[in-house]
């Protein structure tokens, strides 16, 4: 936990800076990758990610350590020859738990959130799940572990192929030559984000290529066919909460209705989209059918109301590095608290760039808790004061001003819900 934390102290500011980079050279491009609700959602999506990450909110079915322990066939010397074999046995596995998170129903739901943005940036590599509990595909480590790859190595190198998936969410690099034989580039990936019918549930290497044209799922992009990005039922929210359960509830819900028991078992593991018969009739959904017509899912809000959401997730990624640049002095207990903290300012200011009511209760909520863990460590914020000085006085007036802001904007600036145009791509 605390090693993870470290590495997050440097590898979030970076991708803020490249993301930014992005930014500023889309501008001279011409080219509009970002938008600011979009690109908010985004980053949010992946602070709720790294703190589930960090807050140890997941449970390995089968864990790499055991099958290393139990299972491994040979006993490697360390080298540099185990840290390419783990590269490569991470991709291996990386490629197929991707592929099972797209082509069956239950998994889709711990991945929809990553392909939900109807932008393609580099935020939007950030958009990753908090819904996933259980770490189901640890097996696919399976051939790694019989090979005897410490768990060690393991967990130096998992952090670098994860970070190495980042570049490549970009529009503003085009083919990149040989490149484009040995490695996903961002072409490749675009194919990949796309819904456009051709594209559909193609590239789901994560490094290379190779696994999509061994397995037969490879599409090289075309010309002809611009990539639309986002998912065949548009998420209509930015709140990175709702994403992530969006598909889990209609999953529930078609299970309810149905009046077919076998029905209600099989639906989990049917292909992804698998509805029953009977309630795909009676409860029909809207999926997209003219992919170039379709209008983007936008809110139309004041600038004083965009500044404050841009403050907002600033003053969340500000209290989330003072967590993991002090996490070893917390009790797990305070940090599970520190966390749900961050967790519910999300659900708040996200649902307030929707203009739903929720983002009003969720702000209460969030104001009272604040206070009530100010009181519970002895009158002080987590012991902001020794490294700030009024670190505390400062974290009691955001949370009233926060309160009186969400107020102000749900009830006489409310974000209005637009359909957003932009058919270039």
């Amino acid at each position: 936990m605390q090693e993870y934390a470290q590495i997050l102290n440097y590898a979030i500011p970076f991708f803020i800076v490249l993301i930014a980079i992005e930014y500023g050279a889309s501008c001279f491009m011409h080219l509009k990758v970002n938008r600011l609700f979009d690109t908010i959602s985004s980053l949010s999506s992946g602070v709720t990610n790294v703190l589930k990450d960090i807050l140890g909110l997941s449970i390995a079915i089968i864990s790499y350590k055991w099958m290393v322990e139990h299972l491994a066939i040979f006993s490697i010397d360390t080298s540099w020859i185990l840290y390419v074999l783990a590269f490569i046995g991470l991709d291996f596995a990386g490629y197929w738990s991707h592929r099972f998170s797209h082509e069956i129903n239950l998994f889709w739901n711990r991945h929809i959130i990553h392909h939900s943005s109807e932008e393609y940036n580099l935020a939007c590599a950030l958009r990753q799940s908090v819904s996933e509990v259980f770490a189901v595909f640890t097996i696919l480590f399976l051939p790694m572990a019989l090979l005897g790859v410490p768990t060690s190595v393991v967990a130096v190198v998992a952090p670098l192929h994860l970070f190495a998936q980042f570049w490549y969410h970009t529009r503003l690099i085009d083919k990149m030559g040989i490149l484009e034989y040995i490695l996903v580039t961002p072409s490749h990936h675009r194919v990949h984000h796309a819904i456009n019918p051709i594209y559909m549930d193609k590239n789901y290497s994560q490094i290379f290529i190779i696994w999509d044209k061994l397995f037969g799922t490879f599409q090289p992009e075309l010309k002809e066919e611009v990539a639309v990005f986002g998912v065949s039922k548009p998420v209509k929210t930015w709140n990175p909460w709702l994403i992530n359960f969006q598909h889990l509830w209609q999953l529930y819900k078609d299970a309810w209705r149905t009046k077919s028991w076998y029905d209600k078992l099989r639906i989990w593991v049917m292909p992804t989209g698998w509805r029953p018969a009977d309630v795909a009739a009676k409860y029909p959904i809207q999926y997209t059918t003219d992919i170039h017509h379709r209008p983007k899912y936008d809110t139309s809000a004041s600038m004083f109301m965009n500044v404050w959401m841009v403050l907002q997730f600033v003053i969340s990624l500000v209290l989330m590095m003072y967590l993991f640049n002090n996490i070893g002095e917390f009790a797990y207990s305070s940090i599970l608290l520190y966390g749900i903290f961050i967790f519910v300012t999300i659900f708040s200011f996200t649902s307030l760039m929707d203009g739903s009511w929720m983002s009003i209760p969720a702000e209460v909520i969030k104001t009272i808790f604040g206070f009530f863990l100010i009181w519970k460590h002895d009158m002080t914020w987590f012991g902001i004061d020794e490294v700030v000085p009024y670190g505390t006085i400062n974290v009691m007036t955001y949370l009233i001003i926060s309160m009186i802001l969400a107020c102000y904007f749900y009830y006489l600036d409310r974000p209005v819900v637009r359909e957003y145009r932009d058919f270039a791509q």
